[in-house]
């Protein structure tokens, strides 16, 4: 099984040999790490449930966590859900990659469509479940949108959208993306929507695919799935808390798989999971940074206006040329669009990950600045 070289990976190869420019302080901004601390409320629950250590955690979460992200989808979103419609997780990585081998080992030709450029997970999950590959394309001239093109849909059994969508910083209204829904339905295929990032927006609230579902009538979320995570919202990847939800027919067949997957998340971490998906006010604050860091980048960098995640997909005019120059001029990591991407799907973009303060972000931007008007010259 031959998996593409992991972005990162490419960009130490692509850096190697280059000697930053040591006037500047060094600035990362190519993982989508939030760089704050995580809430000590969070920390807190985490140790002192450190005794649970000692037992086994259930495949299928706790019933309190269940109901706390239950609890949120509720709040955010105004979906009801039942209890057998949501799976807490660990994290949505491990869901992205082994969902559709689930889903699609049975298929003799199974087809798995997905966002280009895309989070990683999707081509390696692809590649394990035998898929034939369909890319829908997010370019300029289509807004950063999902073509649709149906007689390229009508073999799918897995499609994977991601809104708000990393790289492109671009959203889905409810309206289209109640659309697909439609088209899930009339082709029979199992759409899924990773809304890992739907928690930091600037201004809209981002809808999420379920209550895009209710819009066109499809109360029962057939055929619909989505994820979401904890990761960016509360400033803790390492809690590896996450959810899958929706079609309560294909959740129950998974969770049975996910017994033998070994995915089950420890107690520590599902109690202070518990806090962080109850408590609104620590992501507000996060949340006024990252608008406060968009905003910055749109007045700086001359960027359209962003309205959901904290990254920037910069035009540039090679996006691997931009990222060694950028690199060894001022001393500023950011990742070439193309490592993102097939089909030259980003190559004429860079991301940047604005997961800094504003102060340190206000002080990158100006550098990225400076740098392109140099370039210019």
């Amino acid at each position: 099984m031959q998996f593409e070289p992991y972005p990162f990976e490419k960009l130490n190869t692509l850096l190697s040999g280059i000697t930053p420019n040591q006037n500047y302080e060094p600035f990362v901004l190519t993982i989508g790490e939030p760089q704050f601390e995580t809430p000590l409320f969070i920390q807190e629950s985490l140790c002192q449930n450190a005794h649970l250590l000692r037992k086994y955690p259930k495949s299928a979460g706790e019933e309190s966590l269940r109901d706390a992200q239950l609890d949120f989808v509720q709040r955010r979103f105004g979906v009801h859900l039942e209890p057998a419609q949501l799976i807490p997780t660990f994290g949505t990585r491990e869901v992205l990659f082994n969902f559709p081998q689930f889903l699609l080992h049975d298929k003799k030709e199974p087809v798995m469509a997905y966002t280009n450029p895309f989070y990683q997970i999707y081509e390696g999950a692809a590649k394990a479940s035998r898929a034939h590959v369909v890319h829908l394309n997010l370019c300029k001239e289509n807004g950063f949108q999902p073509d649709i093109h149906e007689p390229r849909l009508r073999d799918a059994d897995l499609v994977i959208l991601n809104f708000p969508n990393n790289p492109t910083a671009s959203v889905m209204s409810k309206v289209d993306l109640g659309k697909w829904v439609q088209l899930a339905l009339e082709y029979d295929f199992v759409l899924m929507n990773d809304e890992c990032y739907s928690e930091i927006y600037a201004n809209e609230k981002p809808p999420s695919l379920l209550e895009a579902s209710l819009h066109v009538g499809n109360r029962n979320f057939k055929n619909v799935l989505v994820i979401n995570s904890i990761s960016k919202r509360s400033s803790a990847p390492s809690l590896r808390s996450g959810f899958i939800a929706g079609d309560s027919d294909i959740l129950k067949q998974y969770l049975k798989y996910r017994t033998f997957a070994g995915v089950a998340v420890p107690l520590p971490l599902q109690m202070a999971a518990i806090k962080a998906w109850s408590d609104e006010v620590h992501v507000e604050k996060t949340r006024e940074i990252y608008k406060q860091n968009l905003l910055l980048a749109s007045e700086i960098l001359h960027v359209s206006k962003i309205e959901a995640t904290f990254y920037v997909w910069l035009e540039v005019w090679n996006d691997l040329e931009f990222t060694k120059k950028l690199y060894e001029h001022k001393n500023i990591k950011v990742l070439p669009g193309s490592f993102l991407g097939r089909d030259g799907m980003g190559s004429a973009f860079v991301r940047v990950a604005l997961v800094e303060d504003s102060v340190k972000t206000k002080i990158i931007l100006e550098r990225i600045n400076t740098f392109q008007k140099e370039m210019i010259v």
